[in-house]
């Protein structure tokens, strides 16, 4: 695995890559992981590119070949969190009911929160089912600034 660090207007921020994929992100507040190789490389340039463009408002999709791991319902969660569009929200409820099963939220909710690239896969689009801002690794305020920034950008 190797593991670029950068300061994004966002704070600081980790970007990792293994096996020629972007495989996680990490943000200040996380642990950092040891790698075998902590540096730059071709794709995690661009992952940061491409981040630091979104962040400005200039891009609004990702084209970075993305690695999450996890198991066979949280990768169905998280392909489903992709196709939320820019500047939209969704309930966890109501990607349940895409996938195919209303009384998931719950587990939708645990998929979410355990989303290994956040930012590049957009839970932070999945709100309550009453339109409150919900838990997010990044932290509620940062979840705030994504949504309000995608609202002004759209």
């Amino acid at each position: 695995m190797q593991l670029y660090v950068q300061e994004t207007l966002i704070g600081t921020v980790g970007i990792a890559e293994q096996d020629g994929c972007i495989s996680n992100l990490y943000f200040k507040k996380d642990k950092f992981p040891s790698c075998g190789e902590c540096s730059k490389s071709a794709l995690l340039v661009e992952a940061f590119r491409q981040l630091n463009s979104y962040l400005k408002g200039d891009i609004s999709v990702f084209s970075l070949p993305l690695a999450p791991a996890g198991t066979s319902f949280m990768l169905d969660v998280w392909q489903a969190l992709c196709r939320i569009p820019y500047g939209k929200t969704s309930s966890y409820k109501e990607i349940a009911v895409v996938l195919g099963n209303p009384r998931a939220s719950r587990a939708v909710g645990m998929a979410n929160r355990r989303n290994p690239l956040p930012v590049f896969i957009p839970c932070h689009r999945v709100i309550g089912s009453n339109g409150t801002l919900t838990g997010y690794r990044g932290g509620l305020a940062l979840k705030k600034v994504l949504l309000d920034l995608e609202r002004r950008a759209g």
